[in-house]
């Protein structure tokens, strides 16, 4: 098995690494050092898992992502599956209801069709029980070995309720954060069926749509500030990525952090730390203090959320954004790796 690898930062000018895809602080470079000033973006325009655009007296979110995992089939989904519900997730997070989604295939020659037919079955299921269709998109087909297989792109659109903004900027001391379930799933099951590994108790990825969630904290009349799905760099990257987006300093509670057993075990025999391993079905939430409570039951209500929990406070506005871990030794800072512990996961 390959150690997994995590690049050093590299110059502002040089090569693409693979850390540069996971996420994380060289993922940040590249955006606010090439893509910005490239696309004309204003540098200080916030970063959200999609944008918000007013069409005739209408919000609308727009996204876009692409999935390169490896193996193309793993436990609890496929690729397929998850380029879906990754794109109608990052929807969910703009406070949106999904509606339609574009798809891409990059295809390798050899492919075997059987397999493709899977996977499309796979996407048109998981669309399906999302309440979107699939409405346009794009095949393409590369040489032998140029491809791994399938990659998948896509673009999603979804509708924002009147009264709904949720984005970093609302986040405000007094904030709760809540988790809505157990972390590190997903990244453990894409390692462990990519490398061959057996553990006592079978990994599934918790790959699940999000947005009955959203709609049903949206439908209660709970405030939601902040919404930020925990794919690329789990949940220490999410956290981090918002409090300095919004200039606060977050506390969280270690011990309220809920990971499984059989993840806690597998990470301690590969070196890795559950709080930066991918997931595909959790969500982070900001909500106002005193409706905490409200909002935690609501979670809990839904399927994959009874380990729900609230694992923290936003607890002051620093200007320089930080999170900090209050753990029975003392205080852990997190902060974004420069790449990735874990490449290919999504």
């Amino acid at each position: 098995m390959n150690a997994p690898v995590c690049p050093l930062p590299a110059a502002a000018e040089g090569v693409i690494e693979r850390g540069h895809g996971g996420g994380g602080a060289l993922t940040g470079r590249l955006v606010a050092e090439l893509f910005r000033p490239c696309f004309g973006a204003p540098p200080d325009e916030p970063l959200h898992d999609g944008a918000t655009l007013a069409v005739g007296g209408s919000r609308f979110a727009f996204t876009t992502d692409s999935f390169v995992v490896t193996p193309l089939e793993f436990p609890g989904g496929d690729i397929g599956a998850l380029a879906v519900i990754g794109t109608v997730n990052d929807l969910a997070m703009c406070g949106a209801k999904p509606l339609y989604i574009s798809a891409g295939f990059i295809l390798e020659e050899g492919l075997d069709i059987a397999r493709l037919r899977r996977i499309a079955a796979s996407m048109g299921k998981a669309a399906a029980a999302a309440g979107v269709r699939v409405v346009t998109g794009d095949t393409k087909v590369v040489e032998r070995g140029k491809g791994d297989g399938v990659y998948i792109t896509t673009a999603g659109v979804g509708l924002i309720p009147p009264g709904v903004t949720i984005g970093p900027h609302c986040v405000r001391p007094g904030d709760a954060v809540l988790l809505s379930g157990d972390v590190g799933r997903h990244g453990i099951a894409i390692m462990a069926a990519r490398e061959g590994l057996g553990f006592e108790t079978e990994i599934v990825s918790d790959l699940a749509s999000l947005a009955p969630v959203v709609a049903g904290l949206i439908a209660a009349g709970v405030t939601l500030h902040c919404l930020r799905d925990l794919t690329r760099g789990g949940l220490a990257t999410a956290l981090a990525e918002i409090a300095t987006a919004a200039g606060v300093e977050l506390r969280l509670d270690a011990a309220a952090v809920p990971v499984s057993e059989a993840v806690r075990g597998a990470c301690e025999i590969l070196g890795l730390d559950p709080w930066y391993v991918a997931n595909e079905g959790r969500l982070v939430a900001f909500v106002p203090g005193p409706e905490a409570a409200r909002a935690l039951a609501i979670l809990r209500s839904y399927p994959g959320g009874a380990a729900a929990a609230v694992i923290g406070r936003v607890v002051a506005a620093r200007g320089r954004g930080r999170v900090l871990a209050e753990t029975i030794g003392g205080v852990r800072v997190l902060d974004l790796l420069s790449g990735e512990q874990l490449p290919r996961i999504c």
